[in-house]
Protein backbone atom coordinates (compact mmCIF):
# COMPACT_ATOMS: atom_id res chain seq x y z
CA UNK A 1 0.00 0.00 0.00
CA UNK A 2 1.12 3.38 -0.50
CA UNK A 3 0.63 6.67 1.74
CA UNK A 4 -0.41 9.45 -1.59
CA UNK A 5 -1.67 12.33 -0.33
CA UNK A 6 0.48 14.06 2.67
CA UNK A 7 -2.74 15.87 4.25
CA UNK A 8 -4.70 14.75 7.55
CA UNK A 9 -2.99 11.94 9.71
CA UNK A 10 0.69 12.18 6.64
CA UNK A 11 0.57 16.23 7.29
CA UNK A 12 4.07 15.93 8.74
CA UNK A 13 5.47 14.39 5.10
CA UNK A 14 4.56 18.16 3.89
CA UNK A 15 7.07 20.65 3.50
CA UNK A 16 4.43 23.01 4.81
CA UNK A 17 3.90 21.26 8.02
CA UNK A 18 4.96 23.67 10.91
CA UNK A 19 8.09 22.15 12.65
CA UNK A 20 11.68 24.40 13.04
CA UNK A 21 14.76 23.36 11.69
CA UNK A 22 18.31 24.51 10.77
CA UNK A 23 20.17 24.78 7.33
CA UNK A 24 23.50 25.80 7.08
CA UNK A 25 22.78 27.48 10.41
CA UNK A 26 20.02 29.32 9.50
CA UNK A 27 16.68 28.67 11.33
CA UNK A 28 13.42 28.00 9.48
CA UNK A 29 9.70 27.51 10.78
CA UNK A 30 9.34 24.95 7.94
CA UNK A 31 11.01 22.71 4.93
CA UNK A 32 9.22 25.08 2.76
CA UNK A 33 10.70 28.20 4.58
CA UNK A 34 13.92 26.57 4.11
CA UNK A 35 13.56 25.44 0.47
CA UNK A 36 12.51 28.86 -0.80
CA UNK A 37 15.16 30.88 0.86
CA UNK A 38 17.70 28.62 -0.26
CA UNK A 39 17.28 29.01 -4.02
CA UNK A 40 19.22 32.43 -3.31
CA UNK A 41 22.78 32.76 -1.92
CA UNK A 42 21.96 36.20 -0.45
CA UNK A 43 21.76 36.29 3.20
CA UNK A 44 19.28 39.48 3.18
CA UNK A 45 16.60 37.28 1.09
CA UNK A 46 16.93 33.96 2.71
CA UNK A 47 16.62 36.22 5.85
CA UNK A 48 13.43 37.83 4.14
CA UNK A 49 11.68 34.10 3.05
CA UNK A 50 12.72 32.66 6.54
CA UNK A 51 10.41 35.30 8.45
CA UNK A 52 7.41 34.60 5.96
CA UNK A 53 4.61 34.25 8.42
CA UNK A 54 3.40 30.96 6.12
CA UNK A 55 4.69 28.14 4.35
CA UNK A 56 2.40 29.65 1.27
CA UNK A 57 3.75 33.57 1.85
CA UNK A 58 8.03 31.89 1.50
CA UNK A 59 6.41 29.81 -1.69
CA UNK A 60 5.39 33.01 -2.93
CA UNK A 61 8.19 34.78 -2.57
CA UNK A 62 10.58 32.00 -3.48
CA UNK A 63 8.55 32.37 -6.56
CA UNK A 64 10.52 36.11 -6.49
CA UNK A 65 13.88 35.37 -6.44
CA UNK A 66 16.71 35.11 -8.99
CA UNK A 67 17.74 31.78 -8.40
CA UNK A 68 21.45 30.56 -7.72
CA UNK A 69 22.98 29.85 -10.66
CA UNK A 70 23.41 26.22 -9.86
CA UNK A 71 20.40 25.97 -8.30
CA UNK A 72 18.99 22.84 -11.24
CA UNK A 73 21.96 21.18 -9.72
CA UNK A 74 21.89 21.48 -6.18
CA UNK A 75 18.10 21.57 -5.56
CA UNK A 76 17.59 17.81 -5.30
CA UNK A 77 20.78 18.17 -2.89
CA UNK A 78 19.34 20.43 -0.87
CA UNK A 79 16.04 19.10 -0.45
CA UNK A 80 17.68 15.87 0.81
CA UNK A 81 19.69 18.07 3.86
CA UNK A 82 16.27 20.12 4.42
CA UNK A 83 14.69 16.62 5.25
CA UNK A 84 17.57 15.34 6.99
CA UNK A 85 17.19 18.14 9.48
CA UNK A 86 13.48 18.27 9.93
CA UNK A 87 13.22 14.77 10.69
CA UNK A 88 16.42 14.84 13.70
CA UNK A 89 12.81 15.87 15.94
CA UNK A 90 12.36 12.88 17.62
CA UNK A 91 8.73 13.25 17.13
CA UNK A 92 8.87 13.70 13.64
CA UNK A 93 11.34 10.74 12.99
CA UNK A 94 9.06 8.17 14.92
CA UNK A 95 6.11 9.51 12.84
CA UNK A 96 8.02 9.04 9.68
CA UNK A 97 9.60 5.49 11.36
CA UNK A 98 5.82 4.36 11.80
CA UNK A 99 5.32 4.70 7.99
CA UNK A 100 7.45 1.50 8.03
CA UNK A 101 7.80 0.40 3.93
CA UNK A 102 4.62 1.76 2.69
CA UNK A 103 5.73 3.97 -0.76
CA UNK A 104 5.68 7.55 0.11
CA UNK A 105 4.28 9.67 -3.06
CA UNK A 106 3.40 13.10 -3.05
CA UNK A 107 0.31 13.16 -4.83
CA UNK A 108 -0.79 16.71 -5.83
CA UNK A 109 -3.53 18.40 -8.05
CA UNK A 110 -1.42 21.42 -8.83
CA UNK A 111 0.89 19.74 -11.68
CA UNK A 112 4.15 19.09 -9.90
CA UNK A 113 5.57 16.12 -11.64
CA UNK A 114 9.37 16.46 -10.25
CA UNK A 115 8.79 16.62 -6.68
CA UNK A 116 5.63 14.58 -6.83
CA UNK A 117 3.19 12.65 -8.87
CA UNK A 118 -0.09 14.47 -10.58
CA UNK A 119 -2.77 12.61 -12.17
CA UNK A 120 -0.47 9.43 -11.94
CA UNK A 121 2.54 11.01 -13.72
CA UNK A 122 5.54 12.34 -11.82
CA UNK A 123 9.29 11.65 -10.66
CA UNK A 124 7.96 12.26 -6.55
CA UNK A 125 11.41 13.19 -5.68
CA UNK A 126 10.56 14.40 -2.57
CA UNK A 127 8.41 11.07 -1.89
CA UNK A 128 11.73 8.77 -2.65
CA UNK A 129 13.98 11.41 -0.52
CA UNK A 130 11.49 10.96 2.29
CA UNK A 131 11.58 7.25 1.68
CA UNK A 132 15.60 7.31 1.88
CA UNK A 133 15.68 9.55 5.14
CA UNK A 134 13.23 6.99 6.63
CA UNK A 135 15.31 4.53 5.55
CA UNK A 136 18.41 5.91 7.48
CA UNK A 137 16.29 6.78 10.62
CA UNK A 138 16.03 2.54 11.30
Amino acid sequence: MAITSFRGEYAFLSNFYPTVLYLNGEMYPSAEHAFQAAKSLDKDIRLSISVCRSPKEAKEAGRLVSLRPDWEDVKVDIMYNILKSKFENLELSQKLKNTKDEELIEGNTWGDKFWGVCKGEGKNTLGILLMKVRDELT
